[in-house]
């Protein structure tokens, strides 16, 4: 996984125009309940913020495709649980972790439309929390609201911590 990461990391730097997209369908997969179980992508994007501080890449795009991938894969996640209810926990690869989708369910329970926003920074509460919304029926403007609003919030987190973290090894290999 960490080679395909890297090797994605490579093309956009020598694509700089494919950073927004890539960032968009990392985010997405980072967000969506089943990819993201396998398929952590946080560190990839923490990578691209450092491209973007040490690049010439835009940051608004970026940013903005990043808030855009992680509130659709958040939505998808929370369709799924409203549509498919008890069924989830049934689906791989939740199946394999069965606790999971149970603490969120709890974390959705005690917090309310707040565990939308909260749930979107600690990595197995990102899976499960807006699948538990879903099978809950969290009403879906309070939900969708959370989303977006967190969706923006956690993109400029990943992308300005990789940014923060260029400019700390450029600093210290200046320094050294």
């Amino acid at each position: 996984m960490e080679e395909a990461f890297r090797g994605l990391i490579d093309f956009v730097r020598e694509h700089q125009a494919w950073a927004a997209p890539v960032v968009l369908a990392l985010a997405f997969g980072e967000s969506l309940a089943f990819i993201s179980l396998v398929i952590p992508a946080w560190g990839a994007l923490v990578a691209i913020g450092a491209l973007v501080g040490a690049s010439g890449i835009s940051f608004w795009p970026v940013w903005i495709a990043g808030a855009v991938g992680a509130a659709l894969g958040d939505w998808l996640s929370y369709w799924f649980g409203y549509r498919y209810k008890d069924r989830v926990a049934q689906i791989w690869p939740l199946s394999k972790f069965p606790g999971l989708l149970s603490r969120g369910e709890d974390f959705v329970q005690k917090w309310g439309v707040p565990s939308i926003f909260i749930g979107r920074f600690f990595g197995p509460l990102r899976a499960s929390v807006p699948l538990a919304a879903g099978i809950f029926e969290m009403p879906y403007w309070q939900f969708q609201i959370a989303n977006v609003l967190s969706a923006f919030v956690w993109s400029a987190v990943l992308l300005l911590f990789g940014d923060a973290l260029s400019v700390g090894a450029s600093w210290l290999v200046r320094s050294i």
